[in-house]
Formats: structure tokens, C-alpha cells, sequence
């Protein structure tokens, strides 16, 4: 299984320099290489197309994808977190993170797990977020 993890992520780093390492397999991955990348780029194309509706950003560049995770069988495997636990639409992120995924070319099957742990921190943004939100 290949695994992107994005929990030690240094902070106020960008998105894309975290979720790099998946432009490659991992040991005993059958998965050929420029096949992951297309997979990789288009499902990161995706995640930002899903945005935070009280922050002028996408959940991707916000830094609440923790992790992604493609399996041999093209199933996709994400923990992201939320802004907040009582995000008004903790309900239905995931599932909008789920359909985006979903529409990528060869991705088989995708599941979205919430996690708190370690609590979500402005810090995790990009400096492409932190600039849409007036941070920067």
C-alpha cells in the first residue's frame, strides 16, 4: 500500500511538497509508477475542488487531509480532520471529499475517515491558504 501521510507535516509548509513522496511506489507496490503520480496529482486536483464554506480556501491547501493512503486495487483511504469538531457541516465533508475522490479516473473505491487527533492548527495551512484567508 502506498501511504501519503501528512501528520508530520512542518508547519506552514506547501500542501504539495507534503504529498510528494506518493510519486512513487511503495516497496512491492503493483502499481506502476506514472500511474500512481496521475493518481496522486488528479486526486489532488480533486481534493481542491472541495472548499471549507467559512473559510475562503480549499480543505486541501487548509491542511484537513492528513492522510491518503492507495492501495493495489486503486482503493483510496483518507483521514482528514475539520477546522473545528463542531464544524457545522462535519456531516457532510466527508461525503463531499468522498464524491470529488470518487471521479478520478481508475480510483476503485473511497473511504473518509475523520480524526481529531492531532487537532487541526492555522499552522497546517499553506502559505497559498494563508494568503486567501488574509494571513500572509
Amino acid at each position: 500500500m502506498d501511504e501519503t501521510d501528512l501528520k508530520a507535516a512542518p508547519a506552514a509548509s506547501t500542501a504539495e511538497a507534503n504529498i510528494a513522496m506518493a510519486g512513487g511506489p511503495a516497496a512491492g507496490s503493483t502499481i506502476p509508477p506514472e500511474e500512481l503520480t496521475r493518481l496522486t496529482d488528479e486526486i489532488v486536483a480533486a481534493l481542491k475542488t472541495v472548499y471549507d464554506p467559512e473559510i475562503p480556501a480549499d480543505i486541501y491547501e487548509l491542511g484537513l487531509i492528513y492522510k491518503i493512503d492507495i492501495d493495489d486495487d486503486r482503493n483510496v483511504d483518507v483521514e482528514m480532520t475539520l477546522t473545528a469538531p463542531g464544524c457545522p457541516v462535519a456531516g457532510e465533508m466527508p461525503t463531499w471529499v468522498e464524491n470529488a475522490i470518487a471521479s478520478v479516473g481508475g480510483v476503485q473505491s473511497v473511504k473518509v475517515e475523520l480524526v481529531f487527533d492531532p487537532p487541526w492548527t492555522p499552522e497546517r495551512m499553506s502559505e497559498e491558504a494563508q494568503v486567501a484567508v488574509g494571513w500572509y
